[in-house]
């Protein structure tokens, strides 16, 4: 009897002890993939990406707030980027090309412990 209250005890402790483990272990980050293509749909490499958020005031003006994040695309016209918290950016892409300016824009939301994908086009 007393073998068996001991083993009831154990079990209990362990099953305790896995879920005290695996809820410290939730991954909350979020994490941004952005790809950046030319007009024809072929990834652009080398690609300045700007991720930042703009908020109103309290007098409806909208500014950028502090929030930003910066990267460059790699040879397959992505780059990544992992934040805390959830929130919505913009993109921002800018290419100079022979004194041309081509950009891309969109938005993205981020999700607790989730990973987002978002295609821009410059244009």
């Amino acid at each position: 009897m007393k073998s068996r209250i001991c083993g009831v005890l154990f079990f209990s402790c362990c099953a305790l002890g896995a879920l005290t483990v695996s809820s410290c272990d939730k991954k909350t980050d979020c994490k941004a993939n952005v790809t950046v293509v030319d007009a024809s749909g072929a990834s652009a490499a080398n690609i300045p990406v700007l991720l930042f958020a703009t908020v109103k005031t309290s007098q409806s003006n909208t500014v950028t707030a502090d929030l930003k994040a910066e990267g460059v695309t790699d040879a397959s016209g992505q780059v990544s980027f992992t934040f805390k918290l959830p929130a919505i950016y913009d993109i921002r892409a800018t290419k100079v090309e022979n004194s041309t300016t081509l950009v891309a824009t969109g938005i993205i939301k981020l999700e607790e412990g989730k990973g987002v994908d978002k295609t821009v086009t410059l244009k």
